[in-house]
Formats: C-alpha cells, sequence, structure tokens
C-alpha cells in the first residue's frame, strides 16, 4: 500500500518507499538521566532504529533536552521520541526538542473544542522546528466526544483518527504517522482496516505504526504481536513497528526486527487448509523462530476465520500443542488458560511492573478464559485495559488500585498485600 513519506530526524524515513523502522521505548524514569541515556545506548546499540522517552510533565522538558543533547555528544543519533499523556502545554513544549512528538488525541484535553485549539498550536510548533508526529489512538481511553457517537468500537478509534488526520491536511502539516492500537488483536486489525479505507477515500494516506498494546512478556506477548501485526503485514499495511512486552525494552528489539525482515519480502506460508483446518509443518532447530513463523503464518487466518483450527507439526508433539493454544488464544478463537493483558512499562510506572506481573500470573493462572490487566500507572492503564474482567495498577507508593472492569473496587492497596486481594475478589463473584 502506498503511502506518503514522513522525515523524522536527519536520516531516517518512514512510509511505503523505505524499509519497515523498528522501535522501542525506555521504561526509565526520565528525570533520571543517567539511567535513560545508559538504556538509550543499549536499545541503540541492540538495533533500535527509534527511542520512545515518557515527559510526563513540563518540568521533564528539560530532562529530555539533556538525554538528547548527551546522546549526540556520544555520536548516537537515533531519534528520539517524546510521549505524551494529558498536557497539550508539555506537547507543545517538547515539539522543539525531539524529533518526532507521540500524542493521544483522546486526552489531549478534556474539552474537545480546547483539544482541537491546542493541537492546531501543536502543528504550528512542530511546522517550525521539522518535528514530525504519531497521531496514536488507543482502544479504551478515545474522548468522550467520539464515543457517544460511535461507542468503545474499532470505528470509532478510526473515526477519531481521522479527525485530527483531516486536521493535520488542512493545516498542510504532513509529518505525520498514525497508530491504533489494542491489546484485542481483532479489534486493531479491524480498527486499522477501516483506517486505511477511509484515508484512501480521502486522498491521503498516512504511515501507519503497528504495535498490539500490552502484549505481556515472554512467548505469549511474541506470540500475540505476531497473531496480531503479521494479519497487517500481509496486507501491505504497516510501516514502523513496536513490540510491546514487559520485559527490558531491548527484549522487543528482536522479535520486531523478525517481523520487519519476514514481511520485507514476503513469502507465501507452507500451510495446507482442509475443512477449516490449517496444517504447518517447519524444520527449524530453534523453537523460537518456529514460534514467530506459526504465529505469523497462522495467526491472520484465525482473525480471519479462514480456519477453526490449527495443527502444527515441528518434531516436537508437546510444544506444538503448546504453540497451537497460545496462537487460539492470541487470535480470540479459543481460551485455555487466562488472557493478560500487561503494559511494557514507562517513565510514569512507579512500581515493579515485570515482579507485579509475574506474581498475578502465579495467583491466577487457574482462571481460564478471564481478562486480567496488570498495568504500570493510574494514567493510562483504566482506559487501555479496556477489555480486562479484572485490573491491577500501580499507584506508585508501593500502592495498587484493584479494578472490575473500568471501576476502581479497592484502593491504596500495599504491593506485598495486592495479588491476594485480587483473587480474593475474585473468587467472591464466583
Amino acid at each position: 500500500m502506498k503511502t506518503l513519506q514522513v522525515k523524522i530526524g536527519n536520516n531516517l524515513h518512514i512510509g511505503s518507499d523505505y524499509p519497515i523502522v523498528v522501535q522501542t521505548m525506555c521504561n526509565t524514569h526520565t528525570s533520571d538521566e543517567d539511567a535513560t541515556v545508559d538504556q538509550c545506548r543499549r536499545l541503540a546499540a541492540a538495533g533500535a532504529q527509534l527511542i520512545r522517552i515518557t515527559v510526563p510533565g513540563r518540568q521533564d522538558v528539560e530532562h529530555i533536552r539533556n538525554i538528547r543533547d548527551r546522546l549526540r555528544a556520544e555520536g548516537i543519533d537515533t531519534p528520539l521520541v517524546a510521549d505524551i499523556h494529558f498536557s497539550s502545554e508539555t506537547a507543545i513544549a517538547v515539539a522543539s526538542v525531539v524529533e518526532k512528538v507521540r500524542i493521544n488525541p483522546g486526552n489531549f484535553h478534556p474539552d474537545h473544542e480546547r483539544a482541537k485549539e491546542q493541537f492546531a498550536r501543536f502543528l504550528e510548533v512542530c511546522k517550525q522546528n521539522g518535528t514530525a508526529i504519531r497521531v496514536g489512538v488507543n482502544h479504551g481511553s478515545l474522548g468522550k466526544y467520539i464515543t457517544d457517537l460511535y461507542g468503545n468500537t474499532p470505528l470509532a478509534m478510526a473515526k477519531a483518527a481521522m479527525e485530527w488526520l483531516n486536521m493535520c491536511v488542512k493545516a498542510d502539516f504532513f509529518d505525520v504517522v498514525v497508530s491504533l492500537k489494542s491489546s484485542n488483536t481483532l479489534v486493531m486489525v479491524q480498527a486499522y482496516r477501516h483506517l486505511v479505507e477511509m484515508m484512501q477515500k480521502e486522498g491521503h494516506v498516512f504511515p501507519l505504526h503497528l504495535g498490539v498494546n500490552e502484549a505481556g512478556g515472554g512467548d505469549r506477548g511474541g506470540i500475540k504481536t505476531c497473531v496480531g501485526l503479521a494479519n497487517q503485514l500481509t496486507e501491505g499495511i504497516g510501516n514502523t513497528i513496536r513490540v510491546s512486552l514487559t520485559e527490558d525494552p531491548e527484549a522487543e528489539i528482536p522479535v520486531a526486527q523478525y517481523l520487519a525482515d519476514k514481511f520485507a519480502s514476503p513469502v507465501k506460508p507452507a500451510v495446507e487448509i482442509k475443512d477449516k483446518v490449517a496444517y504447518a509443518h517447519y524444520d527449524s532447530a530453534d523453537k523460537t523462530r518456529i514460534m514467530l513463523d506459526a504465529a505469523s503464518d497462522l495467526g491472520p487466518m484465525l482473525l480471519d476465520r479462514e480456519v477453526d483450527e490449527i495443527h502444527i507439526d515441528c518434531g516436537d508433539a508437546e510444544y506444538a500443542s503448546y504453540l497451537e493454544d497460545e496462537i487460539m488464544q492470541a487470535a480470540r478463537r479459543r481460551f485455555y488458560k487466562p488472557e493478560y493483558i500487561a503494559c511494557p512499562g514507562c517513565g510514569r510506572t512507579m512500581y515493579d511492573l515485570q515482579k507485579a506481573y509475574a506474581e498475578v500470573q502465579a495467583r491466577t493462572s487457574h482462571l481460564k478464559g478471564m481478562v486480567i490487566a496488570v498495568m504500570g500507572c493510574i494514567v493510562n492503564g483504566p482506559g487501555e485495559m479496556a477489555d480486562a474482567d479484572w485490573g491491577y495498577v500501580g499507584e506508585g507508593g508501593g500502592k495498587v488500585t484493584i479494578y472490575k472492569k473500568n471501576m476502581p473496587v479497592l484502593k491504596h492497596v500495599p504491593e506485598s498485600e495486592a495479588p491476594n486481594k485480587l483473587l480474593e475478589l475474585i473468587q467472591a463473584e464466583q
């Protein structure tokens, strides 16, 4: 699919005429400049072509400026992206400091008309400084204006993005990448299809950033990402990708690079289909490669309901059965254990997210079919865990809030007690 071209910094381009760009995000606190610089060094060395850093407030603009200056002084020229939530003034202030700014228009300002005014100001500053932007719409954190019209749906996500993209076109500003992220692979696929159709109709197809929100960690995160992203990449949708794992950000890059390489010159997978069952055979001795290939090859078929079951032959029947179950669950076709939504963490995270995620899994692993979210902060957690039955959200200060659906039911729970309290609440409902 032909898209517009976006230039990021001096040397990086995003668009259909260029290779897929691999990016990731720091999970350090931006105010800890030494830790953030050190992590950026490692991420650049690992192959990240774009590094996102959270900027929680105006006080952090100077920190990211210092981080940028230190990296450039060392010869590290990887473009930086400022990640902004809930502060349009911070977005405007940081636009002259970094190569790209990511905003979520749904929380750019509580009042929709005021949000549009601020967005126009923001675009002018970006235009003056040659700063690119990402319009990042997330399932579960759409503005009230759009959900009142279309509900919390894939169509609403695409409609929300188009409003802001049309404002960019009107302002003659085209250094724009757009994303529609969800932890639900099916929602994400449907939203992107709506958006691409709308952009083609309008005559301006902006480059697309892909990622499955809160994919989790380990095999599960990689499988879920491949299932969701392969569907898009197979259709020629996607110009830059991030794999959101609840691990150190360096772990995200190999999976992202795998996808970028696999779909640079896509080869039709060796999969046979009979009676709505897909049969796939893999000869590799590398189990990680088998896992990623199987998720990428079979996931799109499951999401589009071309098949109802999958069968994997890889020389290890136990591992093949495990992959079949994981891929079926990632595609939301069959649940054999709980579904976990877990964010990767960032500079807003105020507790040990990886430890909390492991503890919650250990206490709830028997709850087949239940959707449980483990989120890093109170800022995004409640909105972005839209699909969850229960949520476990870090408050900071050693405390956790537990949610049922999108409503807090227990606040200020000490971290040491929170996993047990979560399980007690779940059991009381059963």
